[in-house]
C-alpha cells in the first residue's frame, strides 16, 4: 500500500483507540485462556483471514472467520493470520477470539498495525500466539521495545521489513521470524523478485516468511528455492480455498536447488542502472565465453527447428562463470494430446546443465510450470489482446517478443512502441526483437526494461555472434552506468 494508505490507516487507528480504548470496544477475557502454540511450524503456510483490504476493496465482506479457518485447518494448515483493524480490513478482535477458541490447536497471528505495548496486552489475552510488528511504522527503539514485550508475554513476532532501513532496526533484534512483503509501498504493486531482493540483505540466522503476491503453488517454489522458510498467503486463500492443497503441498516440500530467480532478482538489485541482458542464440563455445565475459546474465540456447538450434552436449560441457544457462523451447503435443518438453531439455534441466527453460511455443497458463521448473514464458506480442494474453502467465517475468509471421523468434522485427509502453506499464518489462547496438540506448532509456533479449541484432550470420557488435553492445551500457 502507498506511504499515505499506510498513514491514514494508523492515524485513523489511534484516533479508534483514543475513543475506544486499545480493545477497540470489545470485552476481552482479563486473563488468557486459551494455550500458547508455537508460530511457524512446518508446513510454514500461514493462511490470512481478512474480508477487504486497502488494495483490492471488499474481498468477501460476509466471511465466516470460524468457517474459514476450519477450511485451512481441514487443508493442513497450522498457522493462521488473522486481520484485526476495522476501518481498511473490516476486522475485529472477535474474529481472532471465535478462531482460536474454535481452534485452539492452530497458531494465531494478530496482524494489526501494532503501536505500543498496551496493544500487545490486548493481543495476548484475546488468544494470540504471535503479532505482526512492522518495522516501517516505529522508530528503533520503539520497535526494540515492542519485540522485548511480545517475547515476555511469550508470544512470537513476525518483523515485517519493506527497506533496507527496516532491516537495519531489525538487525539489532535478530528477530526469529522476519517478514518480507512483495507489496511495493510507492507503486502499491506486488512483485515476486522484490523479497527475493532484499533477503541478501538479513545476515542473522532467521526464519524468512514471505508475504503477499502468492497465488499458486508455483509462487510458493519460488519462495521455498530462494531460502524463504515459509509463505503468508492472503486474498487467494480466502478468494480460492479450492487452491489450499496445492498451496500447501508446495509449502511442504523441501527447499531445491534453482538458484535462477534468487540470482536475477540479486543482480537487478546490485546494478538497478543497467538491463539485465540475455544473449540468446548461441551455438558456439567462443560466443559463449565471450558473452560470459562480458557478463552477460542469461545465455540462451534454442532447442527447436532453428539455424540457431544448440547441441546438448555443447551446453553440458559449458560452464560460464557469470551467466545463466537457459534452454529456449517450443513444447508439442504428443498423442495423448499433453504439451512435453524436448527429452534432451528435460534431461539437461533435471541434472542441472540448465538453469531455467524459456517457453517459446504456444503453452497455456496452466501447463508451464508442469513441463519445467524454473520457466519463464515468451510471448509473441502484435496486439492489445497479445498483451493481455501475456497478463494470464504466472512466471514472475514474461518476456515480450515481437510477432513476425512465420517465426517463434530471432526475426529482428522490432515491437511496435505503443505496445511496448503498456507492457511496461503493467510491471517490470523484459523485452527481445530487433534490439542491436544502433538503438539499445533509445529502448533503454525510452522504456527503462529490466531485461533485453537480443540475437540477430548482435550476430555477423545466423547462429554465429559478430564478437565486436557484442563487445560494442556492452560498451554502451555499461558506459550508462558510469
Amino acid at each position: 500500500m502507498s506511504t499515505g494508505i499506510l498513514e491514514g490507516i494508523v492515524e485513523k487507528r489511534r484516533r479508534r483507540i483514543l475513543r475506544e480504548g486499545h480493545s477497540l470496544g470489545v470485552q476481552i477475557p482479563a486473563e488468557r485462556r486459551v494455550p500458547l502454540v508455537s508460530f511457524g511450524r512446518e508446513p510454514c503456510i500461514i493462511c490470512e483471514i481478512k474480508r477487504s483490504s486497502p488494495s483490492r476493496g471488499g474481498i468477501n465482506p460476509s466471511l465466516d472467520p470460524v468457517r474459514q479457518a476450519g477450511l485451512y485447518a481441514d487443508a493442513g494448515v497450522l498457522s493462521v493470520s488473522v486481520l484485526t483493524e476495522e476501518d481498511y480490513f473490516s476486522g475485529s478482535l472477535l474474529d481472532l477470539m471465535a478462531v482460536k477458541e474454535t481452534f485452539p490447536q492452530l497458531s494465531v497471528l494478530r496482524k494489526e498495525f501494532i503501536l505500543d505495548g498496551e496493544d500487545l496486552e490486548i493481543s495476548f489475552r484475546a488468544g494470540a500466539d504471535a503479532v505482526l510488528l512492522i518495522a516501517s511504522l516505529l522508530d528503533a527503539d520503539t520497535l526494540v521495545e515492542l519485540y522485548q514485550k511480545t517475547c515476555a508475554l511469550g508470544m512470537d513476532a513476525l518483523v515485517e521489513v519493506h527497506s533496507i532501513e527496516d532491516v537495519v532496526k531489525a538487525r539489532h533484534l535478530r528477530p526469529r521470524f522476519t517478514g518480507i512483503n512483495s507489496r511495493d509501498l510507492r507503486s502499491f504493486r506486488t512483485d515476486l523478485l522484490l523479497p527475493l531482493q532484499l533477503a541478501e540483505s538479513i545476515d542473522w540466522d532467521t526464519k524468512l516468511i514471505f508475504e503477499s503476491g502468492i497465488s499458486r503453488g508455483e509462487d510458493v517454489r519460488i519462495a521455498r528455492e530462494s531460502g524463504f522458510t515459509g509463505v503468508l498467503i492472503g486474498e487467494t486463500a480466502v478468494r480460492y480455498p479450492e487452491r489450499l492443497g496445492e498451496l500447501a503441498a508446495a509449502a511442504g516440500t523441501g527447499p531445491e536447488n534453482s538458484v535462477f530467480w534468487k540470482h536475477l532478482a540479486r543482480r537487478r538489485a546490485d546494478h538497478p542502472q543497467r538491463p539485465l541482458v540475455k544473449v540468446c542464440g548461441i551455438t558456439s563455445r567462443e560466443d559463449a565465453l565471450l558473452a560470459d565475459s562480458l557478463r552477460a546474465d542469461l545465455l540462451g540456447f534454442v532447442f527447436a527447428d532453428s539455424p540457431r538450434r544448440a547441441d546438448s552436449d555443447f551446453v553440458r560441457n559449458l560452464r560460464p562463470t557469470w551467466a545463466l544457462k537457459v534452454g529456449v523451447v517450443v513444447s508439442e503435443s504428443g498423442q495423448d494430446g499433453r504439451r512435453r518438453l524436448p527429452g534432451e531439455v528435460e534431461e539437461l534441466l533435471d541434472e542441472g546443465y540448465l538453469d531455467a527453460v524459456q517457453f517459446h511455443g504456444d503453452e497455456e497458463p496452466g501447463e508451464c510450470a508442469g513441463l519445467a521448473f524454473p520457466y519463464y514464458k515468451a510471448v509473441r506480442v502484435g496486439s492489445q489482446k497479445d498483451l493481455e494474453a501475456a497478463r494470464t502467465f504466472r512466471s514472475p517475468r514474461v518476456l515480450m517478443d515481437a510477432r513476425a509471421e512465420g517465426m517463434r523468434g530471432g526475426s529482428g522485427v522490432r515491437i511496435s512502441s505503443h505496445l511496448v509502453r503498456r507492457a511496461a506499464e503493467t510491471g517490470p518489462l523484459w523485452i527481445a526483437g530487433g534490439i542491436n547496438c544502433e538503438n539499445v540506448l533509445e529502448i533503454v532509456r525510452d522504456f527503462n526494461p529490466e531485461l533485453i533479449d537480443l540475437s540477430s541484432g548482435i550476430e555477423a550470420e545466423a547462429g554465429k555472434k559478430d564478437p565486436e557488435k557484442l563487445k560494442r553492445l556492452f560498451e554502451l551500457l555499461d558506459g550508462r552506468m558510469e
